[in-house]
């Protein structure tokens, strides 16, 4: 005849069969959500009035004036709300991308990627730039964006996982940030 330990012995046996594939259904929803919303923020110091810089950067089709990396950026209504900017890469590749808010007092622009391509290993990208002053003869303008991975699902390739989506946009933004400082600064 069992004893009264050797049935409670059987009993949390037979609590921790039944529970462990239960825990292992529960924890499998988390291991698989996909990736996490990622973002960059740069900002850059310039030794130059707020307004000279805005008036560098405020016309949204003014992209290849200040960028490097553009060769065209042709926006279709110019700075009001909706207007589509095709934005043409000198190494190849076009980037589709949508202005979402133009602020000029606040010196301002938030656009979002409507079509990257294969230009940048991302998706769901929106962008602000942000001019602000500090005192009178310098500024600091900041572009930060948020996106998700160039791969959405789990384990992506190396050229579209986390890792390389934000190198591809701190590259873009430390860039064109380093130009509109030099262009800026010698005027």
């Amino acid at each position: 005849m069992p004893t009264p330990a050797s049935r409670s012995s059987r009993r949390h046996a037979l609590r921790a069969l039944v529970l462990l594939p239960l825990g292992a259904v529960l924890a499998r929803p988390a291991a698989a959500h996909g990736p996490s919303r990622l973002k960059v923020t740069q900002k850059i110091g310039i030794e130059a009035p707020a307004d000279k810089v805005w008036a560098l950067i405020r016309r949204y089709d003014a992209l290849k004036d200040w960028h490097p990396a553009v060769a065209s950026s042709p926006a279709d209504k110019g700075e009001a709300e909706g207007s589509v900017r095709i934005v043409t890469l000198k190494g190849g590749g076009t980037i589709t991308e949508v202005l979402e808010r133009h602020d000029d007092a606040k010196r301002l622009y938030a656009y979002r990627v409507r079509d990257g391509g294969d230009a940048l290993p991302v998706t769901n990208y929106a962008s602000t730039l942000l001019v602000t002053p500090d005192g009178d003869a310098r500024c600091t303008v900041e572009w930060r964006g948020a996106f998700y991975r160039g791969y959405p699902n789990n384990d992506p390739p190396p050229e579209k996982n986390d890792d390389a989506a934000e190198k591809a946009v701190n590259a873009v933004y430390a860039s064109g940030l380093a130009n509109l400082k030099k262009l800026a600064e010698a005027r």
